[in-house]
């Protein structure tokens, strides 16, 4: 028997846990998570109106429900919490996939001022992370700014210019529901530093803001003509073309009464938020144009956009976690073939896959092959590994050392108390959105 443990029940802790029971008979997988909820990004990062990409949580159902596999939510791994070294001792193998945890800084004056956010604490926020705080994004906001041109980027763009009766049906938390509905914010400016064809957006994604009841697109049809693929995009790949097609057509298309406008920006990079009455009330950008590399270079002409409310989405980055290497520069784990390097030399039993391995890239089915080359790697090594003699059921000892987890029926009652909380507001599923809520579910206490 190889008893592995998998550190992370988001997709790449999932397909892990997956391709370990698939590929070897005798491998028994824990499934350890910080948070008394799996599913990880897709539960808590996934915009609540994509109910589609959220179905994913019955296939990563499926994988945690195995017979040999057992989640094991609320324990703390590292600082604080269980030590990677005592993980080692209760299991044959640990592998880390633990995501991409903080987000990318401007690296700009004013950046800290109040009002002032990155897109993963307002995604947090309306998507009822435990950790998150309400700190009154959209309270006094009447234009808000998104950094960036990604797919994070579009997401809270929609959810700002969403009206109530569209965001209800989902599972946002009250709290959120109730703040986006009285939410005055009539201008969303997402704003990227490059041009259309080099937008990280997916088109499907763009689209979507097309689509939304009280909004309109505006897009202005000089900055798109900076971008020397727009004249011609034959060239782009599929993608990109596509992207520049849909924002020709909102160049193009007349307004109309709606109460909402989302404006899609070009080649302005920010420069330094300005503050108003103690908090940010307006980003300065400089205009860039491209130059001739694939990149931007300043010209030295500047706008200033009025903005209480600033969420900069310019991308994720991994964190050290507490016994385990870290390459500072990439912010993942060393590795090779997903075996963690312990300065340049294997580490007999620790490995990693997803966004600590490989970086945040990609979208939700890269993690498979992630996963399986790393899986491929563990079960190679499987024949050493199982030589050294551990002490039985892991969870034995983790209770004898005071950790207590939520178990897959403490998850279950979870469920059931966001059902019935639904149910009790008029709603469909809603989310728990903190701590004490969640824990006094999974152990029965009520909510």
């Amino acid at each position: 028997m190889l008893r592995v443990a998998v550190v992370g029940s988001g997709p790449s802790g999932c397909y892990t846990a997956q391709s370990l029971v698939q590929l070897d008979p005798s491998v028994y997988v824990d499934v350890l998570d910080r948070l008394p909820c799996p599913y990880g990004l897709v539960r808590y990062g996934v915009a609540p109106d994509h109910e589609k990409i959220k179905s994913l949580q019955n296939n990563l159902r499926t994988v945690l429900e195995h017979e040999r596999v057992r989640f094991l939510g609320g324990v703390r791994i590292g600082t604080d919490g269980v030590p990677t070294a005592r993980l080692r001792e209760l299991y044959h193998a640990v592998v880390y996939c633990v995501g991409a945890a903080t987000d990318r800084h401007l690296g700009i004056p004013g950046e800290e001022l109040p009002g002032s956010f990155s897109a993963t604490q307002f995604v947090s926020w309306y998507s009822a992370h435990p950790d998150a705080v309400d700190d009154g994004f959209v309270r006094a906001a009447r234009s808000a700014v998104v950094i960036g041109v990604g797919n994070v980027a579009v997401d809270v763009a929609r959810m700002l210019a969403r009206g109530a009766a569209e965001l209800s049906p989902t599972d946002m938390p009250q709290p959120a529901l109730t703040a986006l509905a009285a939410s005055r914010v009539t201008d969303v400016h997402m704003v990227g530093r490059r041009g259309p064809s080099q937008a990280r957006f997916t088109t499907k994604e763009l689209r979507e803001l097309g689509g939304l009841p009280e909004a309109q697109v505006t897009v202005d049809p000089q900055e798109l003509a900076l971008d020397p693929a727009y004249a011609d995009p034959a060239a782009l790949p599929a993608a990109q073309r596509r992207n520049v097609e849909v924002l020709r057509g909102w160049a193009q298309s007349p307004p109309t009464p709606n109460p909402r406008h989302i404006h899609v920006r070009f080649f302005l990079r920010p420069v330094e938020l300005l503050a108003e009455a103690g908090r940010v009330g307006a980003v300065r950008f400089e205009r860039t144009v491209p130059d001739g590399q694939g990149g931007v270079t300043g010209t030295g002409r500047y706008e200033e956009i009025e903005a209480q409310l600033v969420l900069r989405s310019v991308g994720y980055r991994g964190i050290p976690l507490e016994g385990l290497p870290f390459d500072a520069r990439t912010g993942t784990v060393p590795h090779l073939a997903g075996r963690v390097l312990r300065e340049g030399v294997v580490a007999p039993g620790e490995y990693v896959a997803g966004w600590i391995k490989r970086g945040p890239t990609g979208v939700i089915g890269t993690n498979r092959p992630c996963a399986k080359e790393t899986v491929t790697s563990l079960l190679e090594d499987a024949d050493i590994l199982v030589r050294e003699e551990r002490p039985g059921d892991p969870l034995a000892a983790l209770r004898a050392d005071g950790i207590e987890p939520v178990e897959w029926p403490g998850w279950c009652a979870i469920e059931q108390a966001e059902a019935e909380l639904g149910a009790s507001l008029g709603r469909g599923v809603v989310k728990l959105p903190d701590w004490g809520s969640l824990m006094n579910a999974a152990y029965g206490r009520g909510f």
